[in-house]
């Protein structure tokens, strides 16, 4: 296989059709997966390269399994496998149904994609696996199953990258930690936001220099040093105000 070719899982996200058109502007060929299929058509047919677009089914790991197996034994293989998927609601009432679907998708969803891609990189022989993660899995926090899910996701990436030293594999595992930009959205706050194509733009610089773990933007590096370090009673209390308009 020498035309190189990435397996985008969950490729419905602002996020993740910035990063597809970045990468189809180097050539790589693209294979989209995505609950919402006729949705990425459009977007699929405007991208200079070959692009191919399946159905996700996010809440089955076994459909899954299956549905990774077959398109990439269709592909020939891929050079990687880049997911960005995951649930995150918040109600303080915490009723289970939500957090089970968090769990459903951000836990069972997203171990057996990693899993099925490892085992088939193994197979191959080579290859990258690369999560859009958050740095809401360093402590708990208010959304509880989220918090959670991002925790368990950053502690099976790094399980992964050791299976692979100790099997001496040129498998590349990159934990791909984005900011809290949602929040930073809300709050309006200029200085932690940044352009979505710069975003994009770190993301695949990191995969192409084979990072093992990456923040994303760089600047909430100092943010997640921060939270680590935070005493317990600190952590529990802090938030961000809105910023009040100016009239």
């Amino acid at each position: 296989m020498t035309q190189a070719t990435a397996i985008i899982v969950g490729a419905s996200s602002h996020l993740s059709r910035e990063l597809a058109k970045q990468l189809a502007d180097q050539q790589v060929e693209l294979a989209l997966f995505a609950q919402d299929v006729e949705s990425l058509r459009e977007f699929a047919s405007t991208l200079p390269t070959k692009v191919q677009v399946f159905s996700l089914q996010i809440e089955q790991p076994s459909a899954i399994i299956k549905q990774l197996e077959s398109v990439w034994h269709d592909l020939g293989g891929a050079h990687l496998v880049l997911v960005n998927t995951g649930l995150n609601s918040y109600d303080p009432e915490l009723p289970w149904l939500p957090e089970q679907d968090i769990i459903d998708v951000n836990v069972r969803g997203f171990a057996a994609i990693c899993n099925t891609a490892f085992r088939l990189f193994r197979e191959q022989g080579y290859g990258q696996l690369a999560a859009i993660n958050s740095i809401a899995g360093l402590r708990g926090g208010p959304s509880v199953a989220y918090h959670a899910s991002k925790a368990f996701a950053q502690n099976y990436l790094e399980g992964l990258s050791m299976h692979a030293q100790r099997l001496k594999l040129p498998i590349t595992i990159t934990d791909i930690q984005l900011g809290l930009l949602d929040k930073a959205a809300m709050q309006q706050s200029t200085l932690w936001l940044a352009p979505l194509p710069q975003v994009a733009a770190q993301i695949i610089k990191a995969m192409q220099q084979g990072k093992r773990r990456v923040y994303v933007t760089k600047r909430w590096c100092l943010v997640a040093w921060l939270t680590k370090l935070l005493p317990e009673f600190i952590y529990n209390t802090r938030h961000w105000k809105p910023k009040k308009s100016k009239k």
